[in-house]
């Protein structure tokens, strides 16, 4: 068969699009796409899926999940995402949005999403306060410690998170941190049921904070909002009457983002 037959039986996707709507539909799965997936979804042949997921593999837009066989975003395509969510229109439009939630809190928030090992800050806005912990744009913090990795975590695909929980060692870093895969699981359990995450002083010793996600159109977890405060000022249980605030932000986030 001709490459000209076999596009017109792959769905008459063009040769030069084939690598991009892979890449689309890894992203739209939200989850590790295993390749025949792949060849089910899109009709293309076998061959031409492992081939175009070695290239995409190879340049570092894919990378293979715990499994070996299933692959998801890899170092560029989170680069590429995190770069489309900064763009200058939706950035201005978020920061104004943030600083409307700092001014009415009077504490420091944050947007994070989710990187390979951990999450990452994209957008801050400080308090006013001269008291505050200093965590700038770009710094990675732990999955398992955070109220932004936490409500990251209790999004995950049971299978994912089982993963996750098996092949990583949770980290102390202060006396509260939760190091047992079993209470941290309890604790995403929780977090699940109320639809907020809190970091009580689990990542850094006076430090509390309390998040909720941001979703896409199909309800999966883009990146979290979170405020984070000196306990000398809010405790977690302070920090959680300021929900009603936080979750009316992260509404108008979700639809700059979907615009």
């Amino acid at each position: 068969m001709s490459e000209d037959q076999e596009t017109e039986e792959a769905g008459k996707i063009p040769t030069n699009l084939r690598l991009l709507v892979i890449l689309e539909e890894v992203a739209r799965a939200g989850v590790p796409v295993a390749p025949s997936a792949l060849v089910d979804l899109l009709g293309l042949p076998k061959p031409t899926i492992h081939r175009l997921l070695h290239t995409a593999e190879t340049e570092g837009f894919l990378q293979r999940s715990l499994d070996g066989r299933s692959y998801g975003p890899g170092r560029r395509m989170r680069k590429l995402s995190t770069n489309t969510l900064s763009s200058q229109r939706i950035r201005t439009e978020r920061l104004r949005v943030m600083r409307d939630l700092a001014s009415e809190v009077g504490e420091t928030c944050n947007l994070a999403a989710p990187g390979r090992d951990g999450m990452v800050y994209l957008d801050r806005v400080e308090t006013h306060w001269p008291l505050r912990i200093q965590l700038p744009i770009g710094t990675q913090v732990p999955f398992h410690s955070t109220a932004s990795g936490k409500m990251y975590l209790s999004m995950l695909p049971t299978s994912v998170l089982d993963r996750f929980l098996s092949s990583v060692e949770l980290e102390r870093r202060t006396e509260q941190t939760l190091v047992e895969p079993a209470d941290l699981e309890y604790e995403l359990a929780q977090t699940r049921s109320r639809g907020f995450s809190v970091d009580n002083e689990e990542f850094m010793d006076g430090m509390t904070a309390v998040a909720v996600a941001i979703c896409d159109d199909r309800g999966r977890l883009m990146t979290t909002l979170s405020i984070h405060a000196p306990k000398q000022r809010h405790d977690v249980e302070s920090l959680i009457t300021q929900l009603p605030k936080l979750k009316d932000a992260a509404a108008r986030l979700e639809q700059i983002a979907v615009e």
